[in-house]
């Protein structure tokens, strides 16, 4: 049996461990005015575990400010990944594999704007993707009001490990612009929105959809997915940051998505960060995500090539998760390490439930369409080291 791969539930983890890493190795500081950010190190294990699925790998950030103006960074960052999904019991075999990405950095401080520009590069053994970013923020009204302006364009090769011929494209392009205001000495909001624009090879080419065959002793077969080759979509966040009076900090966020395949989805989020005595400091975090299926997306087709699209993947699906997480930090007494201004050690634990509304178990053994709803829970943990110097 040949292997299968699972790009989109993949990728979904690989953007879920992204989102994680915003708050503790991101090269960018949201929610601030321009100023260059620190010159810090961070070491970080990373660990993904849900639905037959196993992501692992470290991570490496340093970054370094010269003359006051310019600030440069590099990022090392490994997904090793072990799968054995629901998708590849049905039809496949478990595989394995590594992925490795590594992106490089550069922020230019000119009075009160910050100009920045990227390169991120990944690769494994059937998906290279390049991505180029730059990006300018401008403060405004003495420091209190911050726009920024940014654009991406990624360009990435499909391959395929039962096809040594197979080879696609895809570009992407995303184009945001934010608005970051501070409110009161407490508060701070910021208004992010953001567009996206996909074209090319957009679906996998190892997923498959399933049909009704009453010729065969499951009472289906399957066929390849068919994806178009372009996808629109937006997205509008907003953001708020709340300082508490004991040192306390409460942050919420809103976001809605919708795209031009028929997919619409919200989530809210919100953490609570908790100093403690003896350099100790405790964070909880809540999100709710919800998302509408694909307007191709079918558990079931009712025939072979029965719409001139179709998809069964189950990420394209309706369905909802919540998320409840917990973090630790204990930041180290001047002096621990020599040569370092300031250093912390961080564990941060989520938990995930995904349940599914139109996503059937086919493994579970019962009568074609009248298998159980799937659902599963996956567990996300990260810990780092922090140093600034």
């Amino acid at each position: 049996m040949a292997a299968i791969k699972t790009w989109p539930g993949i990728q979904r983890t690989a953007c879920l461990l992204a989102l994680c890493l915003v708050t503790t190795l991101a090269p960018v500081t949201p929610l601030q005015a321009a100023v260059l950010p620190a010159d810090r190190a961070d070491i970080l294990y990373h660990a993904y575990d849900g639905g037959g699925a196993q992501i692992d790998g470290p991570s490496v950030l340093v970054r370094k400010e010269f003359a006051d103006t310019v600030s440069v960074y590099g990022n090392y960052y490994v997904d090793m990944v072990s799968s054995a999904s629901i998708d590849v019991e049905a039809t496949a075999s478990p595989y394995s594999e590594e992925r490795t990405e590594a992106s490089v950095g550069i922020d230019y401080l000119n009075d009160k704007t910050l100009l920045s520009l990227a390169f991120t590069g990944s690769s494994e053994n059937d998906y290279d993707a390049k991505t180029v970013s730059v990006g300018i923020s401008q403060d405004f009204f003495g420091d209190l009001t911050t726009i920024g302006l940014g654009f991406s364009v990624g360009n990435d090769t499909v391959g395929n490990n039962n096809d040594a011929s197979f080879q696609e494209d895809t570009e992407h392009r995303r184009y945001n612009l934010s608005l970051t205001q501070v409110l009161t000495p407490s508060l701070i909001a910021s208004l992010v929105v953001e567009t996206v624009v996909d074209e090319g090879f957009l679906n996998n080419p190892y997923r498959s959809v399933r049909y009704l065959d009453p010729s065969v002793g499951s009472g289906y077969s399957y066929e390849p997915e068919r994806y178009p080759a372009t996808r629109n979509s937006d997205a509008v966040a907003l953001r708020a940051l709340y300082y508490l009076p004991y040192r306390a900090a409460l942050r919420g966020e809103v976001r809605s998505f919708s795209d031009s395949w028929g997919i619409s989805a919200s989530a809210y989020e919100l953490r609570y960060t908790h100093p403690l005595a003896n350099h100790w400091m405790l964070e909880f975090k809540y999100r709710a995500y919800s998302q509408d299926k694909a307007d191709f997306y079918s558990d079931l087709f009712a025939f072979s090539e029965a719409t001139n699209f179709r998809a069964r993947d189950k990420e394209l699906s309706t369905f909802a998760s919540q998320t409840f997480g917990v973090g630790v930090s204990y930041e180290f007494k001047p002096g621990f390490l020599p040569y370092v201004d300031k250093s912390s050690i961080n564990l941060y634990w989520d938990h995930i439930q995904f349940d599914y509304d139109d996503f059937r178990d086919v493994t579970s053994g019962a009568a074609v369409g009248e298998e159980p709803l799937y659902s599963f829970d996956a567990d996300v943990i990260r810990l780092f080291l922090s140093v600034w110097y």
